[in-house]
């Protein structure tokens, strides 16, 4: 299967839903469990609204100078996964082993979509810059 633009920045708003869904619903409900505040999930999932709909936004206009908007998504999505992982650390005293796994398995896979953005957004910038044959 081939990673299209269009096809990454699909997984990105599936993803962000996911992310939103678990933050703001599975994850509030089992807060005793994970140890992050509600007030604290509930931003999280409306962050990841925000990237969600950017994402969908962009999987279904795309526009020709997509690697600029795939930048602005991974950048954004890097950012949020520095967040995330300070406010574990902010709230260190409350944040169970559970809420420390699951956050750092979000953070990995995030990042791992991220890093896959920017090559993608690197790749078609150096072939646009790339003197025609």
């Amino acid at each position: 299967m081939s990673l299209t633009p269009k096809k990454l920045f699909l997984i990105d708003s599936l993803g962000a839903l996911l992310t939103a869904l678990m933050t703001g619903v599975v994850l509030t409900t089992l807060e005793a469990h994970i140890g992050m505040p509600v007030k604290t999930l509930y931003y999280l999932a409306m962050i990841a609204c925000i990237f969600a709909v950017y994402s969908l936004w962009n999987h279904l206009k795309m526009k020709p100078n997509w690697p600029f908007f795939m930048k602005i998504i991974a950048i954004a999505n890097l950012t949020y996964c520095s967040a995330t992982f300070a406010l574990a650390i902010y709230h260190r005293e409350t944040v169970t082993l559970l809420g420390f796994i699951y956050f750092a398995l979000e953070v990995a896979v995030v990042v791992a979509l991220a890093t896959i953005e920017l090559k993608t957004a690197r790749i078609k910038n150096n072939h646009s810059n790339t003197p025609a044959k």
